[in-house]
């Protein structure tokens, strides 16, 4: 127990609960964007990949780390034109087009990694973001190195995840994003164009996408490795329905999962010798799934998820 307190604690696990939360804010606030329009995206996967490369490929070449940030956004950006080609204007299925968008962006990264970068032992690396102090705050007992020495990525999607719960519930644009996911008809007898407002949410939530990957080779480590993702989109899916598709509480599982994340690494290291460490790998996905089974018996999904729309159609 003495032991189990201590990594309580301890704030290194606080600080890595932070650091491996923001690119699941990020994928899910993407995410719960899109979905809100009323389009799924499951491509999250593929362009998180993809931004992941793009940004470090930028960076490796000479580009400061904002500006690497700046292309893997834009780079997850042109895969949500292509997704939203597919299923706004085509009225394709979703499901098929996202997972299509998922296969050709992982591939497409690796195939314009091996391209550029010449074939090593070991992924060549780049300076990373490093942690920043926030004055007065990063000094404060405990809580100061668990929250305030973090890097500036991280600081961003929180910001962000404030900022798009205000415009979500608080503005037209909002009000325009929600309708189009609840009922296009009605938004277009509103004057509101329901596919242009869902080419804007999945373009955009495609780049916070590519942001999130770019948070993976610009902030949490120096190098690209083509299956570093590691599923983390698949989660994002899954944190969207636990968030009832509301930005605080996509910040509020995003927490959740990085934090049965962070306990299960010095878990390992407590009682590696005792326990397979394949138990502790499956530990957040177990814990999140029950979260997730609870959570989503009171969700509400938008009326309009899935549904093509067709000017004039009813």
């Amino acid at each position: 127990m003495t032991d189990l307190f201590d990594i309580f604690a301890s704030a290194g696990l606080w600080a890595a609960v932070l650091r491996i939360a923001t690119p699941l804010l990020l994928s899910t606030l993407g995410a719960l964007l899109c979905e809100r329009a009323g389009v799924l995206n499951l491509g999250i996967e593929g362009i998180m990949t993809f931004g992941a490369m793009a940004g470090w490929l930028a960076v490796f070449n000479g580009a400061d780390l904002w500006t690497g940030f700046v292309v893997a956004g834009l780079s997850g950006a042109v895969f949500g034109v292509l997704h939203a080609a597919l299923t706004v204007t085509l009225g394709l299925s979703q499901h098929v087009a996202g997972l299509g968008v998922t296969l050709f962006a992982s591939s497409f990264s690796y195939y314009i990694f091996r391209l550029l970068v010449p074939v090593a032992g070991t992924p060549p690396k780049i300076v990373a973001f490093r942690p920043i102090s926030i004055p007065g705050l990063s000094d404060l007992p405990f809580v100061g190195p668990a929250l305030f020495t973090q890097t500036p990525p991280t600081y961003l999607a929180i910001l962000l995840a404030l900022v798009m719960g205000w415009v979500i519930f608080r503005t037209p644009l909002g009000l325009a994003i929600r309708m189009s996911g609840e009922n296009p008809h009605a938004a277009e007898a509103q004057g509101i164009n329901p596919m242009a407002v869902r080419y804007g949410a999945v373009i955009s939530g495609s780049a916070l996408m590519g942001m999130a990957g770019a948070f993976l080779t610009l902030s949490a480590f120096d190098s690209f490795i083509p299956t570093m993702v590691q599923g983390r989109g698949w989660i994002c899916i899954a944190l969207v329905v636990f968030s009832s598709w509301r930005p605080g509480r996509a910040l509020a599982g995003a927490l959740l999962f990085a934090f049965f994340d962070a306990f299960q690494l010095r878990l390992q290291t407590m009682l590696g010798g005792v326990v397979p460490y394949q138990i502790f790998l499956m530990t957040p996905y177990i814990l999140s799934i029950a979260a997730l089974a609870v959570m989503a018996r009171r969700a509400r999904v938008p009326q309009a998820l899935m549904q093509p729309y067709r000017r004039g159609e009813r």
